[in-house]
């Protein structure tokens, strides 16, 4: 089924719902402070763009980053924006809006691209990790295991398999009832304070949700953890101290990363009580995983790796090593 079809599905959907739109509550203050949040984000939100199309643009254009770690750092880049921009500038319309509406439809295709780009995220971040362990402890087998074709395979594979995946619990969520209550508690459409709405509990559905999003999440960490593992081993016998400090350093940016990542997931879903309450904490730890990882990468891969470092210094057209510490 394609997103399209996914879509006509909802759309459909909605005809025989009582509800054909939703409010988002996002953070209710005063409007002085709802001008000073969209202020806040807006600069974020800009800086997580630049920086992330930076990347993107450096791994397009320099040669020296053709190779399969900088090519899926390009690709995550992309993701990043794709994923970022899900919620974000919905969230800012609504801190100048006054009704912080959002049409069935809409919403469902929030919820659906979001959390499909998430779980994109969370591929890639396993495929950096495979990478990783290829390159330092397979690393005489590396070009034939981490080719071209392959490379082209994986990152075809985790742009489209959180599409894939999280079709079944989108349609499901989609098909109950609502019957009036029309508030979510939320800034984003998010499936906790949807599946709270219904008027139809269905524990079926509720138990298919929570099963894929663990699934996902102690897999996806867990292949990560044992990639790392294996990497650190595989370092401490390294002979050279220049080659451990080398390849600690390659990994370094990435482990960044997916802490920011999945620590901020954990805390969000594995939280006593996460599946019952959306609290003000829960909203900003949802802030907190939506945004921050998009922002940081940029700066983390940017700032700590040399290679990136001088591409994005051409790309910016600047010559000065001091001033690669303004980039965004």
């Amino acid at each position: 089924i394609s997103p399209v079809t996914l879509l006509m599905n909802v759309s459909s959907i909605e005809t025989i719902n009582f509800v054909s739109s939703f409010i988002l509550m996002g953070f209710p203050s005063s409007p002085e402070m709802q001008l000073l949040y969209f202020s806040l984000f807006s600069v974020a939100y800009t800086l997580t763009l630049m920086g992330n199309a930076a990347i993107v643009c450096a791994v397009w254009w320099d040669r020296h980053l053709q190779t399969p770690m900088y090519i899926l750092l390009g690709n995550f880049s992309l993701l990043e924006i794709c994923y970022v921009t899900t919620t974000v500038p919905k969230m800012l319309a609504n801190f100048l809006s006054t009704s912080k509406s959002i049409s069935f439809m809409s919403c469902f295709a929030q919820f659906y691209f979001f959390f499909s780009f998430g779980y994109d995220e969370g591929f890639f971040l396993c495929i950096m990790a495979f990478d990783r362990y290829l390159a330092i402890c397979r690393p005489l087998h590396y070009p034939r295991m981490m080719s071209k074709q392959v490379c082209t395979g994986l990152i075809i594979f985790a742009w489209s398999c959180g599409f894939v995946i999280f079709l079944t619990p989108v349609i499901l969520i989609s098909q109950l009832s609502y019957c009036g209550l029309n508030i979510i508690n939320h800034f984003v459409c998010d499936p906790v304070p949807l599946m709270m709405l219904s008027c139809s509990e269905d524990i079926i559905t509720q138990l298919i949700y929570s099963t894929f999003n663990s699934v996902f999440m102690i897999g996806t960490f867990l292949f990560i953890l044992c990639s790392y593992v294996l990497v650190i081993l595989a370092v401490i016998r390294m002979p050279s101290e220049a080659g451990k400090q080398k390849a600690f350093s390659t990994c370094a940016s990435h482990l960044a990363v997916v802490t920011l990542f999945y620590g901020s997931i954990m805390v969000m879903y594995v939280s006593p009580g996460s599946g019952h309450t959306v609290k003000m904490t829960q909203k900003f730890v949802t802030l907190f995983y939506c945004m921050a990882t998009p922002f940081f990468n940029p700066l983390i891969y940017g700032l700590q790796n040399k290679d990136m470092k001088d591409a994005l210094k051409k790309v910016l057209g600047v010559n000065d090593i001091h001033s690669s510490t303004i980039i965004p």
